[in-house]
């Protein structure tokens, strides 16, 4: 096995295992912030006398059933009078998601910047500064996002999440004149990401400790403390499902491809957060399917509208095989043949190989919907294909892809 084989599986390998480990993560964290926010909409006064009752400082009980047993959980209005031996702390499933999604994004986007984070037809970057941006991108999140909710705007929750929705819309429409399609919408994800750890590690875990501190050192609780953790919560909360949709959004090229990608995914965002606050209000116990009906109603226009701003496919007559084989040996197979020649690709991505017959027509549905109908391929459309060739291709997918004998 050559050098560059042994680092392209190597590189597949590590990106197996940080994906593997950021699902899995991300899947603890935010199963435990649906949890609690249910939790918190389910507490009832508690109905028997105790001595923290009395003191009026529990805030609600609940009794609840699971796998065979039964569980009593009881929230406090600030904190309880003293404190247990052995505290639970909510926080390395946020701290793991949010290092394996850089390390992952540093591996494909910050690593291989050349090829996937530039796009030489919007700015002509060189991969250092490219990167710089995208660093940059993240620590003004944060800032900004943090400045926001300090601010007067902060105390108003849905004052808030206007501002902010436009802000990260701002940003999506920035980011999406910068780089790739694809990696400006990671890095919409990533400065999500980044704002809802950052969350968990700079305010809502320090301000639990200092509560802690200051039961510990016989001194009343600081209520504003866990006012503010919560504002910080129902926050990250709700940028969950947009979140998620980023992490998969690079299954759907209509999207992230598309002319007016930017939208697409603040409308799409705003689909994931009526769902959120459906389930929220719902678990409060007031139903409002209007709040669902509006996201479907956004998911329905998105789709609809996307549509109708798709590149229009030209029509040309149906090119001979060994035409599309000139085609696709100019602007392909560089990076999907059995022995990749492009700078930074070992090995064809996604296993996809042009450089026979038979390659080229068992992905021939693919390669129409990345090259033809959403122009993501080449990407950065770095060898120049044109609108006619992409016109030509089309036609011969159409046509059913025949290679009139070509050898396969």
């Amino acid at each position: 096995m050559s050098l560059a084989e042994m680092m392209s599986d190597a590189g597949a390998w590590a990106n197996l295992a940080l994906r593997w480990l950021h699902l899995t993560a991300g899947i603890a964290w935010i199963g435990s912030s649906f949890y609690f926010m249910w939790l918190d909409s389910h507490l009832k006064p508690p109905g028997q006398a105790r001595e923290d009752m009395a003191s009026g400082s529990v805030a609600g009980e609940l009794w609840s059933v699971h796998s065979g047993g039964f569980y009593h959980q009881m929230k406090f209005m600030v904190a309880p009078a003293g404190m247990p031996e052995e505290l639970h702390w909510f926080k390395w499933e946020a701290y793991t998601t949010w290092i394996s999604g850089f390390l992952l994004l540093a591996l494909i986007f910050y690593l291989g910047a050349d090829i996937n984070l530039v796009d030489k037809a919007k700015l002509d970057l060189a991969p250092w500064q490219a990167v710089a941006i995208g660093l940059g991108s993240l620590v003004a999140g944060w800032l900004v996002y943090d400045g926001l909710c300090r601010s007067p705007v902060g105390q108003n929750l849905r004052l808030f999440g206007v501002v902010w929705f436009l802000l990260l819309t701002a940003a999506a429409y920035g980011l999406t004149r910068i780089f790739s399609d694809l990696g400006a919408f990671m890095h919409v994800g990533a400065i999500i990401g980044t704002v809802m750890v950052a969350n968990v590690f700079l305010i809502i875990i320090p301000n639990q400790r200092k509560v802690v501190a200051q039961i510990l050192a016989g001194q009343a609780p600081d209520p504003s403390l866990g006012k503010q953790a919560k504002q910080r919560s129902v926050h990250n909360n709700y940028m969950t499902l947009p979140v998620l949709f980023i992490m998969i959004s690079n299954h759907y090229p209509m999207i992230f491809a598309a002319p007016l990608n930017w939208l697409w995914l603040a409308a799409l965002g705003v689909a994931g957060w009526t769902i959120r606050h459906f389930f929220n209000l719902k678990n409060a116990g007031r139903m409002h399917p209007e709040v669902l009906a509006l996201g479907a109603f956004v998911f329905i226009g998105v789709a609809l509208a996307n549509e109708g701003f798709r590149p229009k496919v030209a029509a040309a007559p149906v090119p001979a095989y060994a035409e599309v084989r000139t085609l696709v040996d100019r602007h392909c197979v560089m990076c999907h043949a059995a022995h990749p020649t492009h700078a930074g690709i070992a090995a064809a991505p996604n296993g996809a190989m042009f450089d026979t017959a038979q390659g080229l027509k068992a992905r021939a549905d693919k390669i129409y919907e990345r090259a033809v109908a959403t122009h993501s391929m080449p990407l950065g459309n770095e060898t120049g294909m044109t609108d006619a060739e992409r016109a030509r291709l089309g036609a011969w997918i159409k046509a059913g892809a025949p290679t009139d004998g070509a050898a396969p």
